[in-house]
Formats: structure tokens, C-alpha cells, sequence
């Protein structure tokens, strides 16, 4: 058991890299919320503003060169990140454009009336809500993975209820209320022997494990920015080649058209047919600083330093009588609890007054929240920024807000 008083060798220098840190009294708890960024990013971001400023592939000027330069760069340096090729990388505003375009583009030409698309319970919305409303234009039918008793996905489960209907499957790589990582590699081979296309949603396991989207074999695969480290308004889609050409622009505009007549226009090669407008282009160059970052900490030491965190946490937590835990264990330092007879927005307001910031709510995860058969819940995620000074003064303000609801009466 390691010793609440352990702090790890790169503890403090990981902190001094994160200047909302630096004030020594916020214990930030809701990183699969969104992370803290580095002062590398930020750096990124005033660089391009105060230095360059100008668009991406429209001038040949110095400020554009370079800034288009540093774009494509970008690219290069996340599609290596995930093992992708540049080409196969979009851009997009996030996770949740990125799912909404696979859903309007590629799964609008797949499906026909009476298919089936399998998802999860356990889905956040960005996924979850895209292929609901497709289906329903479609009047393809939405079948949902039955979970285990912890509410995980297993591929015994998921392969019972595939059918000779079923043309797409689409799940989370990780939960983002219980932190379990799915079976995907497993899932994708058993997917394809029965000719069903994969697309997942990464939005919360690139910040905490090695991505390899050809060693999965997934089909389409999506994350945001924001939660590894990188600036808001910036998230990726990976899509296979050979299924990203095959696919006709969703937007249209500045940029991505090769011709243009008074009767027809012709488009880009892919990536930057789907790259219509102004790219967040700040963003962009930011999201490349933060992977390199990771790559430079090692996604390997930052599963090592959360796991060893999380699980001290966990331990000491469940000790704590009158509380309630919604997941025995987690992959990616998430633990999702609730004071006994107190509403988690009550909880949280406690938490905020100690400086300590976690989420309350469905986490925009309301189908989970109904199979726990609960109105919302709190959630703490670690991550390799924060401290065992951090975990400790978690739990003994757990141990004060169970301590306080029972005197006034919860």
C-alpha cells in the first residue's frame, strides 16, 4: 500500500507545468470534465496570436507560410501520436463534430430502412444522440449491449445480440462515469469477420493510454482536444482512407474546393475537403503542443503515476461509511460516488467551498444514470497532475460532508 505521505519523484515538476497550479490551494478533481493545460500550450496559442496570426494556405507571405507550416505539422504529429496516416486525420471542433459527421456522412449512406446500429447505456451523448436521430430518420432500429452487473461491456455480451441486420457498431474505447475500458480490439476483429464497421469514441482514453487505431483496426475514431491537455474548440477524427474517400464534403465553403464553376465544383483530396472555412487554426497548433508533451511525459508513466494515485484514493474512500460507490474499479482514475441521502449538487457545493472542484450531475451520460437507477452522482477523476496531499484532503473533506449532511439532518 503505498503511503498517503508518498509523493512521486515528477510530482512537482508535473505541477509546476500547470500555471492554475501554482497557487498551491486548488485540488482540481474533474479532469474527464476537461483537463488543465500546460504552459506549453498556452505558449503555443499567444505565439500564434502575437507572432503570426494569418490563415493556413492562402498566402505566401511569411506570417502564412508559417502558419501553415506549423498546421500541417500538426497533423503529422497527431496522426503519429495514434499511429495514422496525416490524410487520414480531420479536424474538427471536437469529439462531439467529429461523431456527428461519421453519423451524417458515413453512416447516413450505410444504413437502410430496418438495420441496426449496437451502442451501450454506457455511452456519453455526443455519441449516443448522432446515431439515436440517424436511426430515426433512417428507420434503422438502435439495439443496446447488455451490461454486466459492474456495467461493463463484454464481447460475449455484444456478439449475442449482433445480428444479420446489424451494419455498424458504436461504442466509447472508455467510460466517462466509470472510467472501464471496453474491449475494442476484441470487439473490431469480431466486428469485421461478420462484414460490421467500428467507430469509437476516444475521448477519454488517448490522455491515459497508447492509441494505435490500425493495431485496433477500428474504423473511425474520435477525441477532443481539451480533455488531453489542449486548448477547447479542437478535436480529431481518424477515419480510414480508404472510407474517408468515399465520402462528399458535409460543409462547404472557403478552402476545400479544387474548382468552381457557375453549374458544379470539384473538391480537395482528403483531409482538407471536410475542412471547410477557418480552421481553429490557434487550437490546432496548441493540440500538437500538448502531444508532444504527453509523448515526452510517456502515456506509460501517466497510466503508472493516476493508477497508483486512483487506487490509493479508491482504498481510502470506500472506508468512509455513508457513502456510496458506483464503480468497484476504474481504468482512468474515475470514481463515481454519492453521500448516502444527500443530492450530489449539494455534495459538490460542499466540496467547492474546500476548493475542491469535482462534477455533479448525469455527466451528459443520462442512459447510465437510469441503469444505476439514481437521479445523478458525484464524480472525482485523477489524473497524473495531481497529488497524494490532493487525494488526502479529498477524502477528509468526504469524511466532513458525510459528517455535516447527518447534522443537519440529510
Amino acid at each position: 500500500m503505498t503511503s498517503s505521505k508518498e509523493v512521486s519523484d515528477l510530482e512537482h515538476r508535473y505541477r509546476q507545468d500547470f500555471p492554475i497550479l501554482q497557487s498551491g490551494d486548488y485540488v482540481y478533481l474533474d479532469s474527464a470534465a476537461t483537463s488543465l493545460k500546460p504552459q506549453c500550450v498556452v505558449d503555443s496559442i499567444q505565439n500564434y496570436y502575437t507572432r503570426l496570426s494569418a490563415n493556413v494556405h492562402r498566402g505566401v507571405y511569411h506570417e502564412a507560410y508559417e502558419t501553415t507550416r506549423l498546421y500541417e505539422e500538426a497533423r503529422e504529429t497527431i496522426a503519429h501520436f495514434i499511429h495514422a496516416n496525416p490524410e487520414e486525420i480531420i479536424y474538427t471542433r471536437g469529439a462531439t463534430q467529429a461523431l456527428n459527421f461519421v453519423a451524417m456522412t458515413f453512416a447516413e449512406q450505410l444504413l437502410q430502412a430496418g438495420d441496426e446500429v449496437l451502442v451501450s447505456e454506457l455511452e456519453h451523448h455526443s455519441l449516443l444522440l448522432p446515431f439515436q436521430a440517424l436511426c430515426a430518420r433512417k428507420q434503422a432500429s438502435l439495439v443496446y449491449v447488455p451490461l454486466t452487473e459492474e456495467g461493463k461491456i463484454t464481447l460475449e455480451n455484444l456478439s449475442a445480440v449482433v445480428t444479420s441486420k446489424t451494419k455498424l457498431i458504436a461504442l466509447h474505447m472508455v467510460s466517462n462515469v466509470f472510467g472501464y475500458r471496453a474491449p475494442i480490439e476484441e470487439i473490431t476483429a469480431f466486428a469485421h469477420s461478420k462484414n460490421i464497421y467500428v467507430v469509437v469514441d476516444g475521448a477519454q482514453a488517448v490522455q491515459h493510454f497508447p492509441i494505435d487505431v490500425k493495431a485496433m483496426d477500428v474504423d473511425f475514431f474520435a477525441f477532443s482536444g481539451h480533455k488531453m491537455l489542449g486548448p477547447t474548440g479542437i478535436g480529431v477524427l481518424y477515419g480510414k482512407r480508404q472510407l474517408l474517400e468515399k465520402l462528399a464534403p458535409l460543409e462547404y465553403g472557403g478552402d476545400m474546393n479544387d474548382f468552381v464553376s457557375k453549374t458544379a465544383s470539384e473538391w480537395k483530396d482528403i483531409p482538407h475537403r471536410f475542412e471547410a472555412g477557418t480552421m481553429p487554426i490557434a487550437s490546432v497548433l496548441g493540440l500538437a503542443e500538448a502531444v508532444k508533451y504527453l509523448e515526452k511525459t510517456t502515456l506509460e508513466q501517466i497510466e503508472h503515476d493516476t493508477t497508483r494515485l486512483y487506487r490509493y484514493t479508491f482504498q481510502q474512500l470506500k472506508k468512509i461509511p455513508g457513502i456510496t460507490i458506483y464503480n468497484p474499479h476504474s481504468d482512468a482514475g474515475l470514481i463515481a460516488f454519492n453521500i448516502d441521502n444527500v443530492h450530489p449538487h449539494d455534495a459538490a457545493s460542499f466540496y467547492a467551498e474546500q476548493q475542491i472542484a469535482l462534477r455533479a450531475g448525469h455527466h451528459c451520460a443520462q442512459l447510465v444514470i437510469q441503469w444505476l437507477d439514481i437521479e445523478a452522482c458525484l464524480r472525482a477523476s485523477l489524473y497524473f497532475y495531481n497529488t497524494f496531499a490532493d487525494a488526502d484532503r479529498f477524502i477528509e473533506t468526504t469524511k466532513a460532508a458525510v459528517t455535516f449532511f447527518k447534522s443537519v439532518g440529510f
